[in-house]
């Protein structure tokens, strides 16, 4: 291939100087967040950052993930989501495919919860969490955990109103319990919550102990 009729020199070629550090970001970034589509994630990220939204970029680097949800990636759309309590099924499958999420597990989770064109993002996420965790007890924990402000390896708080509102959309989704022990469930949880200023933790209910007492508690009432 010949060569161009024009040679530039160094000292011809202007590189912006803000250029070094959006590359240096940018770089960071994807290496945080292993996207499984670099490209799409690219444009996904250029796009945000042009716009100034939130970029969709996970705060640590997880390791041994698959191509699924993980809680970073769920953290991730929770940023970007959660400043509405509707959302639509045409945003979140945009979001979904920027973050390069298989759109099986979407449409399965979607159905899961007889979501319609628009729907409650707080339920959306809910959901979000049965794909990580295998129980009841462990989709609560990684609720907590995803949505709480408390450092890595803390307490894991978040306000009691938002865990209700979980708890109660998942408890019903998954038949097992009756309302009057999904009830009891929760008010037994209020004496610790009002201890705490209205905010749950992990350890207030990840115990097998207090689901197996609380299903006792509804039988016998």
């Amino acid at each position: 291939m010949p060569l161009p009729d024009t040679l530039y020199c160094a000292q011809q070629i202007k590189i912006p100087p803000q250029l070094p550090d959006i590359l240096k970001s940018f770089t960071k970034a994807a290496i945080r967040t292993q996207p499984n589509d670099l490209l799409q994630w690219s444009a996904a990220y250029f796009h945000a950052l042009a716009k100034g939204e939130c970029l969709p970029v996970k705060e640590r680097l997880e390791r041994n993930v698959g191509t699924g949800l993980t809680p970073g990636l769920l953290k991730i759309l929770h940023k970007q989501m959660s400043s509405r309590p509707m959302c639509s099924r045409e945003e979140l499958q945009m979001k979904w495919k920027d973050l390069g999420l298989p759109m099986e597990q979407l449409k399965t989770l979607l159905s899961l919860g007889c979501f319609s064109s628009e729907f409650s993002w707080i339920e959306f996420f809910a959901l979000g969490c049965t794909a990580l965790g295998e129980t009841l007890e462990s989709s609560l924990k990684y609720a907590c955990e995803i949505l709480t402000n408390d450092e890595e390896g803390g307490p894991a708080r978040i306000p009691f109103e938002t865990f209700v509102q979980i708890y109660t959309f998942l408890a019903r989704l998954e038949g097992d319990l009756s309302p009057q022990q999904i009830d009891n469930f929760l008010k037994s949880l209020e004496p610790q919550v009002n201890k705490q200023s209205g905010m749950i933790q992990v350890s207030n209910f990840c115990s097998n102990w207090m689901f197996e007492k609380v299903g006792e508690k509804a039988v016998e009432d």
